[in-house]
């Protein structure tokens, strides 16, 4: 019987403390000795005294306690995985070693094409050759919703020779796909299924959430415990199960790619979050729940205000939605969702998630309360009264369905490393991108290297821009002029 009350982490720091150690290597502040107290002011002491290395200070210099590889094992029993490895780089680095240990250069791996640009990072780091599957566009909430099984089975019988298939879920928006389905048809094919669950962490912790992607048949699992979990940013895990990647590869591309100087901070954080959710999470996030629940019948009853709500399920859309994670369309109260997040922030300090030209996104956890509940949506109700006052603001022109699916036809990787020119966007139609171009928050990239760029993604990125997007990865951020393969 696996003792979840346990915390190696959290007991080796309380031992260290204990102990009374004094270091003589990294960190150089000396757990706080050395840190400006106008600094410790305002972050508090305690985070510098558990700023400690995990050799020689949680663990000893052969890590002869197994500090860490406990912490993981507790975390992979209480998923249901057979192995879990922490990251305290966050999931764009989990999900750069998860595709490493699938696929290797000049390989390839089947990508949904609403992945972040981290993902897209990986295969320009890597070599690895992207099949694009593309999720489902709506065009009536203008957001996509992820691949379904027959659109992989598809991919897979154009391309036979792909290594496995990465997959996002839940999206950005609170789309969430059919792993199970997916995953059937993955290993139909004897390959691996990589679930990029960066917003998922909570998911096995309640029966009323969507499925896990452990549960529903992935062989690799991302999540960002920070996003929606109760540990600090950067907090990652990446959870593996059977017998199609080698544990032991998939160590090797984390030790290849991820820090040499981890987090104690993340570390710690994750360990706690674990035992919490298996001793609580049920009950918490039950409570969650019905919180998202009250949220929901209240921003339904304001005029302009539509929510994304379980409507969008269906052949084309989502296979499930998390209900806790609010898509709301301010469309109707004749501004855009920049206009709303940046009023919602400077007037009623409401800070959303994300925003684009037709909404704002909401996450609900177990840490908000009473008040939290409160000024959300008294927020959202001084929204509706004061939006017919707002200042007139260009607009973006929002896509047609498919017109942003761009022919690939390069490797991400050989337009990013080759020859390159900055040329003016009216002179960029027909070029080929050497570079990403992200709206952010959600970090989906509208271009990627190596596909070729058309007019409706050159008008979407340009009034986008205009209207209150971001793209800080783009060369130019305001979108005058964009950086494409030279010579093609």
């Amino acid at each position: 019987m696996v003792d979840h009350s346990r915390v190696p982490v959290l007991e080796a720091l309380q031992e260290f403390r204990r102990r009374g150690d004094v270091v003589y290597g990294p960190p150089g502040h000396k757990q706080g000795r050395g840190a400006d107290p106008r600094v410790i002011d305002v972050l508090g002491a305690g985070v510098f005294a558990s700023d400690v290395l995990s050799l020689n200070g949680l663990d000893d210099r052969r890590q002869s306690q197994g500090v860490l590889e406990q912490a993981q094992e507790l975390m992979a029993d209480a998923v249901g995985a057979e192995h879990a490895f922490f990251s305290t780089c966050g999931s764009s680095l989990s999900v750069k070693t998860a595709m490493l240990a699938v696929a290797g250069p000049g390989e390839k791996l089947l990508v949904s094409r609403n992945a972040h640009k981290s993902v897209i990072a990986g295969l320009i780091i890597s070599g690895v050759e992207p099949v694009w599957v593309h999720p489902h566009f709506d065009p009536d909430w203008q957001v996509a919703h992820p691949p379904e099984p027959e659109d992989v089975r598809s991919a897979l019988r154009a391309h036979p020779d792909a290594k496995g298939m990465l997959l996002i879920t839940p999206t950005d928006w609170g789309s969430c796909a059919d792993i199970a389905g997916v995953a059937r048809v993955c290993h139909e094919h004897d390959i691996p299924l990589i679930v990029d669950e960066a917003w998922g962490a909570h998911l096995p912790f309640h029966p009323d959430l969507p499925a896990w992607g452990m549960d529903a048949g992935a062989d690799l699992v991302v999540t960002s415990v920070h996003k929606m979990g109760g540990a600090i940013e950067q907090s990652s895990v990446f959870h593996l199960r059977g017998g199609r990647i080698d544990p032991t590869v998939l160590k090797q591309r984390e030790d290849l790619l991820g820090t040499t100087s981890s987090s104690s901070l993340v570390y710690a954080t994750l360990d706690g979050w674990r035992r919490h959710m298996v001793e609580h999470g049920e009950e918490l996030l039950g409570g969650a729940l019905r919180r998202a629940e009250r949220i929901r019948a209240g921003v339904t009853g304001l005029d302009g205000l539509r929510l994304m709500g379980r409507e969008v399920i269906g052949t084309g859309g989502a296979a499930d939605i998390d209900p806790l994670r609010l898509t709301i369309d301010v469309r109707g109260l004749g501004i855009s969702g920049y206009q709303a997040g940046d009023w919602l922030r400077a007037g009623c300090q409401v800070d959303v998630g994300s925003a684009d030209q037709c909404h704002v996104g909401v996450q609900i956890s177990y840490a908000d309360d009473d008040d939290t509940e409160r000024r959300l949506l008294d927020g959202l109700r001084s929204l509706v009264r004061d939006a017919g006052r707002f200042e007139n603001q260009p607009q973006a022109d929002l896509p047609a369905p498919r017109t942003l699916e761009l022919e690939s036809v390069m490797s991400p990787r050989q337009a990013f490393f080759g020859r390159t020119e900055q040329v003016p966007v009216d002179d960029a139609a027909g070029r080929i991108a050497a570079e990403m171009i992200s709206p952010y928050p959600p970090g989906v990239p509208v271009l990627v290297p190596g596909e070729r760029i058309n007019e409706a993604a050159l008008d979407y990125l340009t009034t986008g821009v205009r209207a209150g997007m971001l793209v800080p990865d783009a060369a130019d951020p305001a979108m005058k002029t964009v950086r494409v393969v030279a010579g093609h």
